[in-house]
Formats: C-alpha cells, structure tokens, sequence
C-alpha cells in the first residue's frame, strides 16, 4: 500500500516538471522583441571582447563595410553606410594608419541593465606620424539576434573627435643635406629658382586667352594642351597660383618675356642646386620628386608626394644620410576650421651633410681639360687613397633635373652620340700600355723578370715580333726602335710591347691570371659607386698564347676601371699595398689598405723607377714638370677587329704620380680619352694632365 502512494507521488512530480518544462520553451520562443532575456542567453552571444577585435580586424584590413555591419542599430540610424565608410577610410586612409594593436583590459556590466557590456580597451597604431595610442571603453548592446552590436560615434576613430570634426595632416619640412668638398665648397645644396604660373581670375578671355596660352607655351617649352590641362585641375581657383614651371632665377630675358603675358606670375622658390653644374655631374648626380611606384614602396618610411629622392651619383648612393625626414602633425580641427587637439606629433629631422675627399679646384681643372671628349678621369692622392676628383665627359647640367627639364633639352641629351649622361669612370676599358706596369711588378715579383736583364732585339727590325709560325700572320708589333739594352725601364719607357709579351709568356698564364686577380681584378671594387670590375678576358683564362702575349701590353680581353687603375699604381708608392679609394674625408687615417703586400717593396721601388724613367726620358716626357719628380705612363689600346684593321678607334691613356714621398702635394691622375687616332694618340691626354701638375 505505501509502494503505491510513493509511486503515485512521483508520477505527479514528473508531470508537473513536464508541464513547467514545455511551458517555459512557450515563452521565451513566443517572447516579443525587448522582452526579458536570460542570463544562459547572454552567455550563448559571441563576447563583445571578440566582437571588439573583428571591428579592428576589419579596420586593419580596410574592411570599412563589415565594420559598419557591427555596430547597433541606433548608431547606424544617426550615420549612413556610406558616410560611415567614406568618414573612416578618409581619416584612416589620410594618416596611413596600419599595424593596429588591440589589447582587452576589462569587460564589466551592470545588473540594471543585463543586455550591455562595457569593454575597456587599449589601442595602439602606427601611422605617417608615427604611434597613436589611447585607452577608452566600448559600449555593447545585445540585440534581438542574440548579438553583441557596438555603439558607435566619431569617439571610436579618436578620442574627442566630433561628429562635425575634421582630421587634418600637417607636414613640417625638414632640410636636405649638404654635400661639401674638402674645403667646405658646396657641391650640393640650397638654391633659388623662379617659379611661372598663371592666376586665372587675372588672365584675358576668350581668343585672347587661347593666344596667352600659345604664347607662354611656347616660351616655356610646353604644350597648349599641358598648360590647360593644370588650368583644369579640380582644385584650380580663380586666386590660385598654376605652377606652369620651373627655371634659372638669373633667365632674366626669359622672365620679362612672360611677364609681358596678362595673367602670368613670376615668384622665387628654393630648389636643390649644384654650383659646378656640368663640372660634377656625373660625381654629384641630383634629386628629383619622387614618382608613384617609388612612394608606393617607400611610404612607410616617412616619404610622402612632394619628397624629392636622390636619383643619380652622390644624391643617389648616401641617399639615406641625405635625405630630409619632413616631420608630421596630426590633428583635429572643428567645423569652423579651428584646430580643438593634436592627435599626434613627429618633429622634422634635417639630414647629414656628407663632407667629401674632392676638392673642388681638382674637379674643375680635370674637366675643362677635357670637357669636349668622351672621357674619364680619377685624381688621387696615392699616400692616402683619398679622391680629388672624378670626371667624366660629356656632361649634362644636373639643375636642369631640378628645375624641371624640357623636352628639347631631353631629347638633345638622349640622341647626343656623344652619350653625356654615361658615367664613364663607372665603366670599364681597353687599358693599353698602362698595363705594363702591373705585368713587370708580376713578372719581376715572380723573379721571372729581372730588371737589368736585356731581352735583346728580336724579329723584324726590332718592331715585328711572333713566338713561332704557329701564331700564323699575327705579329706582336711595337712603334719605336730606341737605342740601348732592352731592360725594364727602356721598355717601359718606350713602350715596348714586344718586350711586355715576352715577359707575360715567361710568366705563364695560370700565374698571370693569379697575379692579375691577386691585382683586384675579377673582384668587386671597394667605393661608393658601383663600379665595374675589371676582367682579364671573356672567359676569365687565356684561351691561347697570342691573348696571353696580347694582354701583357694592355690589349687583348683585358679591360679596366679607371679608379681601379689608379688604386693600383698607389702601391707603386706605397710599397706594394694597393689602398682604397677613399671619397669621405676623415675615414683615410690610418691609410686604408684594400690589398696589403701585392708584391714586395723591392719590386715596387723597380717598377716605379722605370715608371720616373718613362715621364723624364720615354713616351711621357710631354708631361714632364721641372722641379718636381713625376712617374707617369702612356697607353693606346686599339679597337680592332682584326690586326690588320685601319678604320678602329683608338683610346688613350696617361698615368701619371709624384713619385717623392715628401712632395707637400702628392697626386696622382688617371686620364683616358676615348678617341685620340690623328690627334697625338695619349700624348694628347699627357700634355693636358701635366697643365694640372703645374
């Protein structure tokens, strides 16, 4: 009996749990929107934290319409979708905003209101000025998804910022470095220029208009088309001033030309300017603005439109030592304009001057020498390494970049066959006989060469020389017929190439090749410009006893840098240490050495004795200069297709050094002049060097 009224009891519990259990899944299912929700509810909800760091994934990502879909429906009433995404990609986008960092500090709520969360947060960005961050709270609504959705305002892009506010970008100029010679001349640096441009509102119209825009078209080198298309520009007001160009602030003909067209403007501006002009070109190079791909890659660091980027020479290499690092100021300004807060500010950072090796005077003289051939030259002080001059002609006039160039002058510059904007004491060349004296300290070093030793005469009259009837009709073919011993310092000083092949095949060509790279060749050349190494043949060997015998007197495969060349007659000098060239003043001391102990002092003091004998009594005695000791050598490669060809070019050489350890101005020149054939071959280059040692 008691069994059954226990089991009756619990048959009514049941029903009654059942009956609890189907009514409660009737209400919240039938529940209308706003009614009461339950805190198991709440917990199923994606966790605003989460919601949180979407909403900056999405910004990250520049995702602006996903982050739209997360904020409440209030927010979204008070600001469209496309408001919403323009507002924020135009703030974001302005001050390159990237790189955001989201860190949840604390999420809490309130019992009285049990649908909204509040998430602290901390928020850290990169942007043009550098790092914002701020600490704020965001409030998070569930709603009727059973989603957590974020109240937005303007508050959320920054603290502060109003729904009418504005976010500006400033940017504070910072100043280029200079480049200076040894002497503090300026190679590079500030300069003034007079901008052209037409006020609109002051310009005649109609066909007067038309025949203003013609005229000063053609004055400034433009076309019509050019001139209204910056006319026509969206932001072109009638007070605006229309940059039309740019030109030398002393073109005072060209100025009172276009100040006779109604309308036009004339005002000075400061530009990048070049003292030497055309005189260091080459070595100095210049800045232009920097282009659309080139600010795509370096935006993020701190380049924007108007940054001007070197492009060329010295501007290009110590780029990152020069350039001005313009400083920005983010900040708000309210409807009226008026500036409320900062957000964020990054001083300007001038750049480093750069001090150079080069003196001014040296780089002068070396090019009007030389200012109408194709050349190269490279002055040196051969105790230091330290570089006075680089030049190479023809030469181009770097203000022209600067100001803005015109198409004649482009044009001129690209069909000059004379190639003015080829850098060639970058390039490499046939060195001719100033090869002789790396082939007797290799020869003589080896002690298969011995300085006294008289070769004597062989072949045809002394002039016509083959090791046998293998060589077939080539003739290694030297000009003079001197009198005396054929020894080391008379063959140097004739330039004797017979004497210069018979040695290269005593020494053989797997030693001379080591020898020659033991010289730096095939190697990579230590200097500021990248600069091409010198080779000893295609192949890198000597494919036959006639190019070994050839390249032991400068022709053949052989083919060399001229800053090369004269790094290696400083070990002539220095006994037998091949110094760096050195283009920053202060880095020469100690001397640098690029290769120490080339060959020994023995032979150094040979080989440049022989080198004194060749500028007092040989080939280069056109350079000789009383009074002072001077050790020097000519060259003459010959560009040939075959022995027998008379239509080459011919290049030359001149070498020339004090030789006197204590001479108060040592110097060493290395010329070369592409095309000397009927002109005096390298004496021509030898008489202009000596007017530099005078």
């Amino acid at each position: 009996m008691q069994r059954k009224k226990i089991r009756k009891r619990l048959l009514c519990l049941a029903a009654i749990i059942i009956i609890i259990s189907v009514a409660g899944v009737v209400f919240r299912t039938s529940m209308p929107s706003g009614g009461f929700t339950t805190a198991s509810a709440i917990r199923e909800a994606t966790p605003p934290c989460e919601v949180l760091r979407r909403y900056f994934y999405y910004l990250d990502n520049r995702q602006f319409e996903h982050m739209y879909a997360i904020i409440c429906e209030i927010s979204q009433s008070t600001i469209s979708k496309d408001d919403f995404i323009t507002r924020n990609r135009n703030i974001y986008e302005g001050i390159d905003a990237r790189n955001f960092t989201l860190e949840v500090i604390e999420v809490t709520s309130i019992p009285e209101r049990p649908r909204r969360r509040f998430v602290e947060y901390s928020l850290r960005m990169d942007s043009v000025a550098g790092e914002i961050s701020h600490t704020r709270q965001a409030i998070f609504e569930l709603n009727s998804d059973n989603e957590f959705r974020l109240q937005w305002n303007s508050y959320m892009i920054f603290p502060g910022l109003g729904s009418n506010d504005r976010v500006r970008v400033t940017i504070l100029p910072a100043k280029r470095g200079r480049i200076f010679d040894r002497n503090w001349e300026v190679l590079a640096g500030p300069g003034s220029a007079s901008t052209i441009g037409f006020v609109p509102g002051r310009m005649r119209e109609g066909a007067y208009k038309e025949e203003d825009i013609a005229t000063i078209a053609e004055l400034l080198e433009m076309t019509p088309e050019r001139v209204l298309q910056r006319l026509g520009a969206s932001y072109v007001r009638d007070d605006t001033f229309v940059l039309l160009r740019t030109i030398a602030i002393d073109a005072q003909d060209l100025i009172n030309e276009l100040l006779e067209v109604q309308g036009i403007m004339v005002s000075s501006t400061t530009v990048r300017y070049y003292p030497l002009g055309r005189r260091a070109a080459h070595l100095v190079g210049y800045v232009q603005n920097i282009n659309a791909e080139e600010l795509e890659e370096l935006r993020h660091e701190g380049y924007h439109m108007n940054s001007l980027i070197g492009r060329a020479g010295l501007e290009r290499i110590y780029e990152s030592t020069l350039r001005a690092r313009d400083g920005r100021e983010v900040f708000i300004v309210d409807s009226y304009g008026n500036r409320t807060s900062t957000i964020v500010r990054l001083e300007p950072r001038n750049g480093e001057d750069v001090r150079l090796t080069i003196d001014a005077n040296t780089q002068i003289q070396l090019y009007n020498l030389f200012s109408t051939d194709k050349s190269a030259s490279v002055a040196m002080n051969p105790l230091t390494g330290e570089v006075l001059a680089l030049v190479s002609t023809p030469s181009y006039d770097p203000n022209d970049f600067v100001r803005g160039m015109t198409a004649s002058t482009w044009t001129g510059l690209m069909e000059d066959e004379a190639l003015p904007m080829f850098n060639r004491f970058r390039a490499t060349f046939s060195p001719g006989s100033t090869m002789k004296a790396i082939t007797a300290a290799i020869g003589v070093d080896a002690g298969v060469v011995c300085p006294r030793e008289n070769f004597g005469r062989t072949g045809r009259d002394g002039l016509r020389w083959q090791q046998d009837e293998s060589w077939g009709r080539f003739f290694v073919t030297t000009v003079t017929d001197y009198s005396g011993p054929v020894d080391l310092n008379n063959a140097m000083a004739w330039s004797d190439n017979i004497y210069f092949a018979q040695a290269t095949l005593r020494i053989g060509a797997e030693a001379f090749g080591n020898g020659l790279r033991s010289f730096g060749f095939d190697q990579r050349i230590p200097f500021e410009y990248g600069l091409f190494s010198s080779t000893i043949s295609r192949t890198g060997y000597f494919s036959s006893d006639i190019l070994l015998a050839d390249s032991g007197y400068g022709q053949g495969e052989i083919l060399m840098n001229p800053v090369h060349l004269a790094a290696i007659y400083t070990s002539f000098v220095n006994g037998g240490n091949i110094l760096e060239p050195q283009l920053i003043l202060g880095r020469s001391y100690p001397v640098p050495i690029w290769i120490s102990n080339v060959f020994s002092p023995e032979t150094a003091n040979a080989v440049l004795e022989s080198l004194i004998f060749s500028v007092d009594y040989g080939t280069g005695r056109g350079a000789r200069v009383p009074g002072v000791a001077l050790a020097g050598k000519t060259g003459t490669a010959e560009l040939k297709l075959t022995q027998d060809d008379t239509t080459g070019r011919e290049l030359g050489w001149f070498v020339m050094l004090t030789a006197d350890e204590t001479s108060q101005n040592p110097l060493l020149v290395v010329s070369m002049v592409e095309d000397v054939q009927g002109r005096g071959g390298s004496n021509y280059v030898a008489t202009r060097v000596r007017a530099l040692f005078e």
